[in-house]
């Protein structure tokens, strides 16, 4: 009973981190599963489909708060979906390793600019008065979708800085992350259902948790600064840069 309790804690904590930043949870519901014994391939698929669920309560969350702006949303999650076979099929031409050194080191420099960018909270821009350039969005999301099939990055840590550099603030920007990753992970975790890479005893384990967690860190964000917010996400990007350069260095990192 008290396994089943850790596991039910241990999504609650993954839910509320991935509904707080928009970023699915996949990067740490990944190296969770492997730690726990579950083969490398099977996590990834397991995580995907455990995306689906994290990511959906979280755009139930912020639907409710109205702070989703469907529109982008919509053209993001589209082009990403195809990106993201191309980006799979590329793997087998391309060396996944020397990307994810170069792609790391371009986040570092991506966080730092969202660190030192200019925040706007909620409650003095409304969501119908952002101005956002819809031509550059299913482009980003193309692109977006390209590097999560190649690399295995969540789709949120690219999403959410390509939406802040296109106008929208933070709370937004994590909103309508979420909302797209729904489309993106659903993709994702059908066809690893197909490959027979879904453990679904692992799901049902960490489902619950996941759902609840999300519709907290949804809670949290909307009483965080939009300052505090863009720092916290900087960091948590900081980490995953870092994580993903040590990975394609070779280093034998979770």
């Amino acid at each position: 009973m008290l396994k089943y309790a850790s596991y039910f804690f241990v999504g609650i904590f993954i839910g509320i981190l991935a509904a707080m930043f928009g970023l699915g949870g996949g990067f740490l519901i990944v190296p969770t599963l492997n730690l726990l014994g579950v083969e490398i391939h099977h996590a990834v698929g397991t995580s995907s489909a455990a995306v689906v669920f994290t990511s959906l309560s979280s755009a139930i969350a912020y639907s409710r708060q109205k702070r989703i702006h469907y529109k982008v949303g919509i053209l993001l999650a589209i082009p990403a979906v195809v990106g993201a076979y191309i980006g799979a099929w590329l793997t087998s031409f391309l060396n996944p390793a020397q990307l994810k050194t170069i792609f790391g080191a371009v986040l570092i420099i991506v966080a730092v600019r969202i660190y030192r960018k200019k925040t706007v909270e909620p409650s003095e821009i409304k969501l119908e008065d952002v101005e956002v350039n819809y031509n550059l969005v299913p482009i980003g999301g193309f692109f977006a979708g390209i590097a999560s099939g190649l690399l295995g990055v969540g789709g949120g840590i690219i999403n959410v800085p390509f939406l802040t550099y296109l106008g929208l603030p933070i709370h937004y920007a994590v909103a309508t992350s979420s909302f797209a990753i729904v489309f993106t992970a659903l993709s994702g975790a059908t066809k690893h259902y197909l490959l027979g890479n879904v453990e679904l005893s692992w799901l049902v384990l960490l489902v619950p948790g996941l759902i609840v967690g999300a519709q907290i860190g949804a809670r949290v964000a909307k009483r965080t600064k939009a300052s505090s917010l863009k720092r916290a996400f900087a960091g948590v990007m900081l980490i995953l840069a870092l994580r993903m350069i040590l990975k394609g260095l070779g280093f034998a990192v979770p």
